[in-house]
């Protein structure tokens, strides 16, 4: 039997974190597109987009997270996509967290499954990758600039979208490139 999680992901294109960087390589390069990183909290979501090569994360913006603006955000995804040419999601998923069950693992799963339940974004692949301490790693790196406490927490939101989707990105190029290697770290790391 499926565990609840894997249940809420089916909504959704999962994929593993090699498979979906090969598929999109099977593409032409100029259909090809880009990623889009996700710091899933549960009041901000923390957004980073890559270049076009999809070799570095830059940060994008922060959404306001509530119960009740999901279709809205829904909306606002519709619109990067379609902006900035994005081909799939790499979600921030606390992997360490999961055992003990925190909170924090809670997050990634209903904000999925309630994007999945607006209806409007059936189509888009995504991925999980670890990002255990990313907020915390920032926000140490952010503290000696003394910023104001709005702009300390968009910032750190962005900052460590920027750095999952830097880890995706420089796990994916430099493993992701042949197939043998990619089959290899499939079955053994992901």
């Amino acid at each position: 039997m499926k565990s609840t999680l894997l249940l809420l992901f089916e909504k959704m294109k999962f994929m593993k974190p090699l498979n979906l960087y090969q598929d999109l390589l099977k593409l032409r390069a100029v259909d090809r597109g880009r990623f889009l990183g996700l710091d899933v909290g549960d009041k901000y979501i923390g957004l980073a987009v890559s270049d076009f090569d999809n070799k570095v994360a830059s940060p994008l913006s922060v959404l306001v997270r509530k119960k009740n603006n999901i279709g809205l955000m829904a909306l606002d995804f519709q619109h990067l996509i379609s902006t900035l040419s994005l081909s799939a999601f790499v979600v921030g998923y606390p992997y360490e967290k999961l055992k003990k069950n925190s909170q924090n693992a809670i997050h990634v799963p209903g904000f999925v499954d309630d994007l999945c339940n607006t209806g409007k974004l059936e189509d888009v692949k995504y991925t999980l990758w670890n990002e255990c301490f990313t907020t915390k790693n920032v926000e140490l790196l952010l503290k000696p600039l003394k910023l104001h406490p709005v702009e300390a927490k968009t910032s750190s939101d962005k900052f460590a979208a920027v750095a999952i989707l830097q880890a995706y990105l420089d796990f994916v190029n430099r493993y992701g490139v042949t197939e043998q290697s990619g089959q290899n770290l499939l079955t053994s790391r992901v």
